[in-house]
């Protein structure tokens, strides 16, 4: 992962997916307000785990990547079998990747087998891929201490929110707006692993004062001297601003959008209901005068022949 690739792949996923969840969130939101129950993941029309599908595809490709492509010699241990010290990362990302795997595997699985406790489970599970990935970001082996360390600090506290909200999403599975955090969260994960990857690894982006060094099999930014790299740290919290303040824009406007959208198609849909019933109530009541008039009519009738027979 500790590549420009290694960072854009992953967050284009998590982009995607956070995406997603907050489309169908606010969609479902706006078409039943009244009885929105927010589900882990959606199904899509075509192919119903399609959301699981890709997330099993992505974590076996990132896995792969981690443990037997990336490395030089095709498998991440040593000849006398225990893991060299710049391949314990490719360890550490790949039980992320791994976590992730479980969870969409166990959550097919829960919906196909459909127990009582499917949705808490589900929730449960994507609660702990996101500790999983919380703890080993924190608890990295790689040095963390400079630029890069700084990203991954605050790549900390979005995993954190998307790891609360899920944890809340157990109890709380009626909250719109604990969907819609976790969902703003996901995809601005996937936002800054592409921002980090692109920061990070491009030469011509690095903070000024400093340098890409290689260290144990991987590239690293260095800067000269403290101020230096205290100046490249501030940048860094600058960019995340900028982000949270420009995918918060993004999420709202979204959200206004599509309420309006959806709203607008509910109360016309409401609308021809009411039109169409009217016409049946209109049609009734054509009916019933009908039946009416029989009756009256009917009394005549029988009276005038009762007169032609008198006769």
């Amino acid at each position: 992962m500790g590549t420009l690739v290694g960072h854009v792949a992953p967050g284009f996923g998590f982009f995607i997916i956070g995406l997603w969840h907050l489309f169908n969130h606010i969609k479902l939101h706006a078409l039943h307000p009244k009885n929105y129950t927010s589900p882990p993941w959606f199904p899509t029309s075509r192919i119903k785990y399609l959301e699981l599908y890709l997330i099993m595809f992505g974590c076996s490709m990132s896995i792969s990547m981690e443990l037997f492509i990336g490395p030089h010699r095709h498998q991440p241990l040593a000849p006398d079998g225990t893991i060299p010290s710049n391949h314990l990362h490719n360890f550490e990302h790949s039980n992320i990747s791994l976590t992730f795997f479980v969870y969409a595997l166990f959550s097919l699985l829960l919906d196909k087998l459909n127990p009582p406790a499917r949705y808490g489970l589900t929730n449960l599970l994507g609660a702990v891929a996101f500790g999983q990935q919380l703890l080993l970001f924190h608890l990295h082996s790689a040095d963390h201490m400079g630029v890069e360390g700084q990203y991954h600090w605050l790549l900390q506290i979005a995993i954190f929110v998307s790891l609360v909200t899920t944890l809340l999403g157990i109890n709380y599975p009626n909250s719109f707006l604990n969907s819609f955090v976790r969902s703003v969260s996901i995809l601005f994960q996937g936002v800054w692993l592409m921002v980090m990857g692109f920061m990070l690894w491009t030469p011509t982006l690095i903070p000024k004062g400093c340098f890409m060094n290689l260290e144990e099999g991987h590239q690293v930014v260095r800067c000269h001297g403290e101020e230096t790299l205290e100046r490249a740290k501030s940048l860094v919290n600058i960019q995340f601003s900028w982000y949270v303040i420009g995918v918060i824009i993004f999420a709202v406007t979204l959200y206004m959008i599509m309420i309006r959208f959806y709203l607008e198609e509910v109360q016309y849909q409401s609308l021809s209901k009411f039109v169409l019933h009217d016409e049946d109530d209109v049609d009734d009541v054509e009916a019933q005068k009908k039946i009416n008039q029989s009756k009256v009519d009917q009394p005549k009738s029988f009276l005038k022949i009762g007169l032609d027979i008198e006769r």
